[in-house]
């Protein structure tokens, strides 16, 4: 989404096929850029820390970029977002804390508005919070927080539940009481002009209002209201998935792509591709049969095993639309630890590229075909909270790169 946005803003006719939605349905309201090092150092500064990474981790997609490049496009994802109006917190000069659905303090690179962060560990701007949750919600927890919150610093917190009436329609089944649903009823201007009341009558001499992130799907004029009306300030923490700023998230990158000319097919597969002297020659679809989509240029971003951009057989990992070069290890004892909390070795793994993410298919680069994100060799996005960062970067470097290309062309 963010290769297909850079390059139909600079110009280019782009295609996204899809064939499901992304990872932005778990998403915390936060993108990790770099959170911690492969020995479990604690990353402030991302631009310092990324130069310890050549020699622990010589085929890290940041390593590739090289650490000028890093963090000039690590700036211009910080402009990227900003000129789509989507209102972030942090910049990629050094990581903040936000607060985890656990109460937590997690450090990361840029934070949607609105939601719990902090500058500094350990340090929140608050004496006493009052944390409300909706009654019935299993995918918040309050006392969790509360607790964290208590330990980190020395914060008071006080724990509501409310209800509506209209919440009666999904509280039937018990299994359709999820965020993205109470969002659709909380979304009304009814309903939020309630939800205001409620917090304006309950939250007594708190400093600040922590609810869950479960408003703000389809009207974000929902939270805006909610902040003029509400007398104390208003701060959100993500849900356990799904997730309500990962899918607004979504749905304003795709309907800006898309007004921007591009054409986005949700719901088709790629079923096979045809390569000729060194390039991708056509691309084939489920849904188009045997119609071509034709290109100058392509790029992969399949995601890792979750999506099946990567496929782990019995003993080796392969890619399977184009059937490009992959690394992992010959022994299967290498792929992964008996603790299943160490780094496993299995999300190592991933599409080899050049340095400037050209895929290699048999040891040799395709010169249109690129590849992006987490099916990218090299890296672990879970250990090091690097991939939402890989994703962005590895995706605006290579937009930059077939629009330089093309334009040499012309």
């Amino acid at each position: 989404m963010v290769a297909g946005i850079r390059l139909s803003g600079q110009g280019q006719k782009c295609v996204i096929i899809s064939s499901g939605q992304s990872a932005l349905h778990f998403s915390s309201g936060s993108f990790d850029l770099l959170s911690s090092l492969p020995d479990e150092e604690v990353v402030v500064n991302p631009g310092e820390s990324v130069k310890k990474l050549k020699d622990s981790s010589p085929f890290h997609p940041y390593v590739k970029m090289g650490t000028d490049n890093f963090m000039k496009l690590a700036k211009s994802a910080d402009a990227f977002f900003k000129d789509m109006h989507v209102d972030m917190y942090g910049s990629s000069g050094e990581n903040h804390f936000r607060v985890t659905p656990m109460g937590t303090l997690k450090p990361t690179w840029l934070t949607l508005d609105n939601y719990t962060v902090c500058s500094r560990e350990s340090i929140l701007p608050w004496e006493k919070i009052a944390i409300f949750n909706i009654s019935g919600f299993l995918d918040f927890y309050p006392k969790f927080i509360a607790d964290e919150f208590k330990k980190t610093g020395n914060i008071e917190s006080e724990i509501y539940t409310f209800d509506l009436p209209d919440l009666k329609y999904i509280r039937r089944n018990p299994g359709q009481l999820r965020a993205p649903n109470i969002a659709r009823i909380l979304d009304t201007e009814l309903n939020t002009r309630l939800l205001a009341d409620i917090l304006n009558n309950k939250s007594g001499n708190s400093d600040a209002i922590i609810i869950p992130a479960v408003i703000g799907l389809y009207n974000n004029d929902a939270i805006s209201y909610l902040k003029n009306v509400v007398e104390k300030p208003i701060r959100f923490i993500a849900t356990l998935p799904p997730s309500v700023p990962g899918i607004h998230l979504q749905k304003y990158l795709r309907d800006y792509f898309i007004k921007q000319g591009g054409v986005y097919m949700l719901g088709d597969t790629v079923q096979k591709t045809k390569i000729e002297n060194g390039r991708v020659t056509k691309v084939y679809s489920y849904n188009h049969g045997d119609i071509p989509f034709n290109g100058k240029d392509f790029i992969l971003a399949t995601g890792s095993y979750f999506s099946q951009g990567l496929i782990a057989a019995q003993g080796s990992v392969y890619e399977p639309v184009f059937d490009l070069d992959v690394s992992f290890s010959q022994n299967r004892q290498e792929w992964y630890s008996d603790n299943m909390f160490d780094a496993q070795g299995y999300q190592l793994f991933g599409v080899k590229t050049d340095n400037n993410f050209n895929a290699l298919y048999k040891g040799e680069p395709i010169e249109n075909l690129y590849v992006a994100g987490a099916i990218l060799e090299g890296f672990n996005p879970i250990k090091e909270g690097s991939g939402a960062g890989v994703s962005i970067l590895s995706a605006l470097q290579i937009a930059d790169s077939i629009t330089e290309k093309n334009r040499s062309h012309t």
